[in-house]
């Protein structure tokens, strides 16, 4: 019985969650409550509130939701022992996060959310911070790598692995808000892998 009450507990708190995507994206996060997100789910409000302290809560636990998952499988790339040049590394899992933004509709609608369906202000104003967390995590990471590629020798003579980091952090952001953007039918999500090949070209140490 008490499994079974664990068990049900957390498939509320998942439909929680799944209902509060849904709700902000179509409202927007500033004009969702949590009697819409609770009325979505099926549950009352009190329901919310016992896995929830507030809307901000579930904003977060929404974006962990597809962050830890899409995290693992871009990691698991950017720090492959399969690779030699860890340049190859750095393209081939930003063209994996690419890939998973374009496949799967809910992480695209997580980000979407975040992007330009939230107003950072009032009870949201104290968050902004930790919503950038994961781009400065992303930064600390590609410039590690690229230290890697330096160090041997693979990365091109006279960029520093701060400044290419730097530089590939904006090229990303900068793709991210073009794809999400981007009017239905666009090539714009095909052209992306030869972007970002392009990009990395540029970074790589040419023999001579």
């Amino acid at each position: 019985m008490v499994r079974k009450t664990k068990e049900e507990a957390e498939q509320t708190r998942k439909e929680l969650i799944q209902a509060a995507r849904r709700v902000f994206h179509q409202c927007g996060v500033s004009r969702s409550t949590l009697e819409k997100i609770a009325k979505a789910a099926g549950v009352t409000r009190g329901a919310v509130y016992w896995h929830f302290k507030d809307k901000a809560a579930l904003f977060f636990a929404m974006r962990e939701d597809v962050f830890v998952p899409m995290v693992e499988r871009t990691d698991a790339l950017l720090f492959s022992e399969q690779f030699t040049n860890p340049l190859d590394a750095i393209e081939a899992s930003i063209k994996e996060f690419f890939r998973v933004l374009e496949d799967c509709s809910v992480v695209r609608e997580v980000f979407e959310i975040m992007i330009s369906r939230c107003e950072y202000v009032d009870e949201f104003a104290s968050v902004q911070e930790d919503v950038a967390r994961p781009a400065q995590t992303f930064l600390a990471k590609i410039e590690g790598v690229y230290q890697q590629a330096a160090a041997k020798g693979m990365l091109r003579p006279g960029l520093s692995p701060l400044d290419a980091a730097r530089d590939t952090w904006a090229f990303t952001s900068g793709v991210l808000h073009l794809m999400l953007a981007c009017q239905k039918g666009s090539d714009l999500p095909q052209r992306i892998p030869d972007m970002i090949s392009a990009h990395m070209a540029m970074r790589r140490c040419v023999a001579p």
